[in-house]
């Protein structure tokens, strides 16, 4: 049976369709291999339980024979290996719930497996974005906020620079041809920014009167 959990959406990564004037310029997800890598920490867990293995062989061979020493490292290499399947389950099930859309207008981040929720910041919101691209073409674009606005780095975790805790940058992690995407956002934004921005007469009517 095809069952799509997010049949719900009006557009796809999004809660409702879009309004006039906006169109999509991108969507994706994030690598879940490179996700594993760069945000669940995949390989400092293999290389921990690879070094335990080690340091048991190494203690056993003083007092056992090397075949012996051997299988002792045994149940540390099923151990990490158990617990890099599990990180790896989790970045898939990441990146299946992930999508990272580049409108016109805003960035939109459709993110969380087990608490999905909308992330949307309009252009005019962001001060900063930085690039951090791969040998691979993978990339994180992270957004640096105006003003005050905070997400929750539990909540919103792993789609956030890594470490910035105290004022959180969301980002679109690990995704791939990162540069290309970079370049959509910046023109988008820049296009965005050049907008005049008109404001109502009869607000402006309004102020006056007070």
């Amino acid at each position: 049976m095809n069952h799509d959990d997010f049949k719900f959406e009006p557009v796809r990564g999004l809660p409702e369709a879009l309004p006039p004037g906006e169109v999509i310029l991108w969507q994706g997800a994030p690598s879940p291999w490179r996700l594993a890598r760069e945000a669940l920490g995949l390989y400092w867990v293999a290389g921990y339980f690879a070094l335990l293995a080690v340091w048991r062989v190494g203690v056993s061979s003083t007092t056992e024979p090397f075949g012996l020493a051997m299988a002792h490292a045994i149940p540390f290499l099923v151990i990490g290996a158990v617990a890099c399947s599990v990180l790896m389950l989790i970045a898939l099930i990441q990146a299946k719930a992930t999508v990272y859309t580049l409108t016109n207008k805003r960035v939109a981040m459709r993110i969380g497996a087990a608490l999905t929720m909308t992330l949307n910041l309009p252009y005019t919101q962001i001060a900063n974005a930085e690039l951090d691209k791969r040998k691979s073409g993978h990339g994180t674009i992270a957004f640096e906020l105006i003003g005050e606005t905070r997400f929750s780095y539990i909540l919103c975790w792993p789609h956030l620079k890594p470490w910035r805790m105290r004022k959180t940058e969301p980002a679109l992690r690990c995704v791939p041809n990162a540069a290309r995407v970079a370049e959509i956002f910046a023109e988008a934004a820049e296009t965005r920014l050049s907008e005049p921005q008109i404001e109502r007469v009869a607000d402006i009517q309004q102020i006056a009167a007070e």
